[in-house]
């Protein structure tokens, strides 16, 4: 009976989100001005095909534009979409992510596994084989791997916070073997209206209990909460961080609680907050191209991404 409410929640889901996502991109089209490589498997195995793709996006006012002959290096920007770990997909995130390509970075935007048909870690071993490509096929595609950051939103931002933790500190590492040491540097992270701490949780959010169980593939235990909470493993090392949420977001008081957590731990971060009291904005509002607050947020990560980044031009 659990297993058939928690599908029923991932399409309900589903369905709600991509119809707001579809509206939201409806006029939008490739930029004349972006290059794009699409559909490139990630993992290493064909039967995920559907999960395992990733696209590549660079600007096209460089010199050379043909991969065959090599590519110009650029930093990179590693996209991990949200969507209440049910929901979402490269598709979605591509015009958002082409976007940031046309600030000097080059893209990658990926889709992985999702619950309820995978559960935790399974996306965590997704973003890990995108890291690992990367580095693999640098030269190919003109990645500066001195310089890779990567920005997540809502439960993407949840996620690429536990991820950059597993790299930063190796008690939490223990967790997930399969992530391994990497010559590319995680050099910043741009955490977007996200869900971090995840202690308590209300006896009221029935919502949220069963987005839980569904990615944990059953009972949520103490145990399974510490392991996912965010807040809980960030140490020193952890890179540094622009944390964003804005008036109107439902999550707005979690970009607080991760901000005190970076404080506490000695963290480099900025904390922005858009909208006003008399013009709210709403969750992942940044993904939005026709918004003035959107174009803002971005170039704002962005310049944080070169503030922080090695040997970059501001």
């Amino acid at each position: 009976m659990l297993k058939i409410i928690k599908k029923a929640a991932a399409l309900k889901t589903r369905r709600n989100f991509g119809r707001g996502d579809k509206k939201r991109d409806a006029d939008q089209t490739t930029p004349d001005d972006v290059i794009r490589f699409d559909n490139i498997l990630y993992g290493d195995d064909k039967k995920l095909k559907k999960w395992q793709l990733l696209d590549v996006y660079r600007p096209k006012n460089l010199d050379n534009e043909n991969v065959e002959q090599g590519l110009e290096k650029l930093p990179v920007i590693v996209s991990v979409h949200g969507g209440a770990w049910v929901y979402g997909d490269k598709e979605v995130y591509q015009f958002y992510c082409m976007r940031l390509a046309q600030r000097g970075f080059a893209v990658v935007n990926f889709s992985y596994r999702l619950a309820p048909e995978a559960v935790f870690p399974s996306s965590l071993e997704d973003t890990e084989k995108v890291f690992n490509w990367i580095e693999a096929n640098a030269e190919k595609y003109g990645f500066d791997i001195d310089n890779v950051f990567a920005v997540g939103d809502s439960a993407g931002a949840h996620l690429l916070s536990l991820y950059a933790s597993a790299l930063t500190n190796a008690d939490y590492a223990k967790n997930f073997p399969f992530i391994k040491n990497k010559k590319l540097v995680l050099r910043g992270v741009a955490l977007n209206c996200g869900k971090y701490d995840m202690l308590p949780q209300s006896e009221d959010d029935k919502g949220m209990k069963i987005l839980l169980e569904t990615l944990l593939g059953g009972k949520v235990t103490e145990e399974k909460l510490q392991l996912i909470n965010a807040c809980a493993h960030v140490t020193k090392d952890f890179p540094p961080a622009f944390v964003m949420t804005c008036l109107g977001d439902f999550l707005y008081p979690q970009a607080e609680v991760m901000s005190n957590v970076l404080e506490k731990a000695g963290v480099k971060y900025e904390y922005h907050c858009y909208g006003t009291k008399e013009m709210p904005l709403w969750h992942v509002f940044h993904c939005d191209p026709h918004l003035p607050q959107a174009v803002e947020c971005n170039d704002d990560a962005c310049a944080f991404f070169r503030s922080v980044g090695y040997n970059l031009k501001k």
